[in-house]
């Protein structure tokens, strides 16, 4: 049993596909399928179920490719110990996002991240909550942020920043020119979320609870398609501040802050307990600390 072959395996139960994952690991496919099958017979089971169709891990194939994750994981921390002294902060991160975070964060914290981190580029993955957790959990990704709760065994949060809820409305809106908007109000309104595969849906529904019971609900793709139906007046929307900044400004549109407190969510940085850069983690949350923004609030526990 060796490394390359437990990469090998990780990367098809990844790509569900033994040409992408031989891609990805840079052999040729007939050397990935041999060794795969070589690691097979001396382990004495089947890891994958394959057809034409498709490539399946057998139940058995599934925990072997979780460890699999993990001792590749250890193995980077044994390079990274023994290089000791370093610099963790020279090559590439791979950074996951959640979709309602990336393009309102990613700008201010790729400028900031320069200044303190110059020689590590960022390789970004915008994902759901839940493929990105799996990317960490297997190693495709170093770090990942996210919106809180985040509880996954193995992996340990750092706070970042707390955000406001804000509502917006069509200019033309009977509450246009209203200041603020009290959470109870949205049930007598026709409000658009996301779908369910996004967590920020959720949280708009746990910070105004009489919605998900007599409101009415229509959902969007993501937040830049629900900003353009409200501006064309098909319901009304709540967003995270940090959407309304001045980059997305439409003059058709009013944003509308709650009345205080403001509903809110936690974003964090998430990553694996055995991640070997902590230098990396502390640059994060360096840069983020330095983006000077009225919509990233510091956290007042």
């Amino acid at each position: 049993m060796t490394l390359n072959e437990l990469r090998y395996i990780v990367a098809v139960a990844q790509e569900r596909n033994f040409r992408r994952a031989a891609e990805r690991c840079f052999v040729s496919q007939p050397a990935l399928s041999l060794a795969i099958q070589k690691l097979e017979e001396e382990l004495g089971v089947q890891l994958f179920e394959r057809s034409r169709a498709e490539i399946k891990l057998t139940l058995v194939g599934n925990l072997v490719v979780e460890q699999a994750a993990r001792v590749l994981d250890e193995a980077a921390k044994i390079r990274a110990l023994a290089n000791q002294g370093a610099n963790q902060l020279a090559g590439p991160l791979k950074l996951g996002v959640i979709h309602t975070i990336g393009p309102y964060l990613l700008p201010s914290l790729i400028a900031a991240l320069r200044e303190i981190a110059p020689a590590m580029p960022l390789e970004v993955e915008e994902g759901t909550t839940a493929n990105l957790e799996k990317q960490l959990r297997n190693s495709v990704l170093d770090v990942v942020i996210v919106a809180l709760p985040f509880a996954i065994a193995g992996v340990q949060t750092t706070n970042l920043y707390d955000e406001p809820f804000v509502v917006v409305v069509p200019s033309h809106h009977a509450w246009a020119d209203k200041e603020k908007v009290i959470p109870s109000e949205l049930a007598n309104e026709k409000v658009l979320l996301l779908n369910n595969s996004h967590c920020f849906s959720n949280q708009v529904l746990e910070a105004c609870p009489e919605l998900s019971r007599t409101g009415e609900v229509l959902q969007g793709n993501s937040l830049e398609t629900i900003r353009n139906m409200v501006a064309s007046g098909l319901g009304i929307a709540v967003l995270p501040a940090s959407a309304t900044s001045v980059n997305y400004r439409n003059p058709l549109l009013r944003v509308i802050p709650f009345i205080e407190p403001a509903p809110t969510r936690r974003v964090a940085l998430a990553y694996r307990k055995s991640f070997s850069r902590p230098d990396v983690v502390a640059a994060l949350v360096k840069a983020t600390a330095a983006i000077e923004s009225d919509f990233f609030l510091p956290i007042n526990d």
